[in-house]
């Protein structure tokens, strides 16, 4: 079944990852303490994306920058993050002014998100010239975003905030407000932050995917290297001819069946059938009526002896003979395989219905909104079941099922959609969802985990390595960003 709106690339935009910042201390706790390690955190997974360089901008100083900003246009700084100052600005963007105030906040954000790891705590002016390089960085990619007409609708907003709720275990949203009063950021504040995150997600995103590859190599190699094998494990098929020596022999009788394997031996290399070979001359336990097969099995599983003396022989030559405790061995290789078994590996996986409503010239996205908010009313007095309404209007293949997407594991849908699936309770229908392809309600009709089937397992380790691929992309694209930008840096008032 075709799903238009399943995600065509990496969760590059998995929203409750971005919001890591946000997670907030326990109730009851402060915000103040020691910062963590000046190394910069590993990039989220929303903070990857690349783009080829753009025409660079004229690199002369804006005609007219700033020369203050109001307090109230930078957030407030958290608790603990010391006594307040005056605030003005240290930087700017092109014609856009970074402060003092939103520096310190972001210090005082990355000293409660470390500590909460544990880590040692670096000099103060190295964490503020750090916040303050990422800062300049985000500025310059809004700036970027804004240029290529990207936005964030409330819908997509309220979403984002209902993830940072669930994330610190808040029911709603209301409790998250007051959880971030209590923390000393404003509420507007905080909403301008998360919109901004998101619209960086959804700009990496769009710079990225379309110019992300992976090859079947890649994924095979990724899997061997996740499971902790360094190579694909070989299966081995043999054939032996046994000429056995008894415990008892002395040096002439071990001469004397020595000669006897070498000249069977002789003769396999020769062409003759080694199936009639064995039955003529093998003292293995079955007198080789079976051809002397020993069937295919990983190649591990052999005597370290088979294994070592047909490593290098091609597939339908002969190796040998070799010694034994129990004689000597005639070996010809019937078959080598790579091993595709891959192993266990379980995930959550969520079964959803969705109800989709395009936009477009015949149809805005008010009106979209409008008509699955009535929809989801219609669903909740029982008035109407989802699946009904799901055959009649939804304009996705699914339709006729219903609007059933089946079972489905994380990071296969677009970050609007699956943030909102995931905020959901089995049996819970979403407010209106907006995504790049239009209006959604969503329904969750069950949870689990699941064992991957091997497709299953090569589909995720193609996303992982999308995202390890873009998360490399963005680090390129960001700098180039921010090489075009006019950046002039401020010094403190005195």
């Amino acid at each position: 079944m075709n799903k238009p709106f399943r995600r065509s690339a990496t969760a590059l935009a998995a929203l409750p990852l971005l919001f890591a910042a946000w997670a907030l201390p326990a109730h009851g706790q402060t915000s103040g303490g020691t910062a963590a390690s000046p190394r910069q955190p590993a990039p989220t997974r929303t903070q990857r994306a690349a783009k080829p360089p753009r025409k660079a901008r004229p690199s002369q100083k804006p005609a007219t920058a700033p020369a203050a900003v109001p307090a109230a246009a930078a957030p407030k700084a958290a608790a603990g993050a010391g006594p307040r100052e005056a605030d003005y600005i240290v930087a700017v963007v092109n014609t856009e002014p970074v402060t003092n105030n939103e520096v310190r906040a972001r210090m005082a954000r990355a000293q409660r998100q470390l500590n909460a790891r544990g880590a040692p705590a670096p000099q103060a002016e190295v964490l503020r010239k750090e916040m303050l390089e990422r800062l300049i960085a985000e500025r310059a990619q809004l700036q970027y975003a804004r240029e290529t007409g990207l936005q964030v609708d409330e819908g997509a907003l309220a979403q984002a905030e209902l993830s940072i709720a669930r994330q610190n275990q808040l029911t709603t949203v209301e409790e998250l407000y007051r959880r971030i009063e209590q923390e000393g950021i404003a509420v507007k504040d905080f909403r301008d932050d998360v919109r901004n995150q998101v619209l960086l997600a959804r700009l990496r995103e769009h710079e990225i995917e379309p110019r992300l590859r992976v090859t079947d190599a890649e994924v095979e190699a990724f899997i061997r290297e996740q499971s902790g094998a360094s190579a694909r494990p070989v299966d081995l098929n043999l054939a032996m001819i046994l000429v056995a020596v008894p415990a008892s022999s002395d040096t002439a009788e071990v001469a004397r069946l020595q000669a006897r394997a070498a000249e069977v031996a002789r003769r396999a290399r020769g062409g003759e059938d080694f199936a009639k070979l064995a039955e003529e001359f093998s003292d293995a336990n079955n007198r080789g009526r079976d051809g002397g097969v020993l069937g295919l099995r990983p190649a591990d599983s052999y005597p370290e002896l088979f294994q070592q003396s047909t490593r290098s022989v091609r597939v339908g030559d002969i190796a040998g003979p070799v010694k034994s405790d129990a004689g000597f061995h005639v070996l010809k290789v019937l078959e080598r395989k790579q091993n595709t078994e891959l192993p266990e590996i379980k995930i959550p996986q969520t079964h959803a219905r969705h109800i989709l409503l395009k936009t477009g010239p015949s149809q805005s996205a008010q009106v979209a909104r409008e008509r699955a908010a009535d929809f989801r009313r219609r669903i909740q007095s029982g008035r109407a079941s989802f699946e009904e309404l799901a055959r009649q209007h939804s304009q996705d293949d699914s339709a006729t099922d219903g609007g059933d997407l089946g079972w489905v594991p994380p990071g296969q849908f677009v970050p609007e959609f699956e943030q909102a699936m995931n905020n959901l309770r089995e049996g819970e229908v979403s407010e209106p969802v907006v995504s790049r392809f239009g209006v959604h309600l969503i329904r969750v009709d069950g949870r689990r985990e699941q064992v991957l089937t091997a497709d299953e397992q090569r589909q995720l380790a193609r996303n992982m390595l999308r995202e390890k691929k873009a998360q490399e992309a963005f680090e390129t694209w960001a700098s180039e960003v921010r090489g075009r930008a006019y950046v002039e840096y401020r010094d403190p008032p005195r």
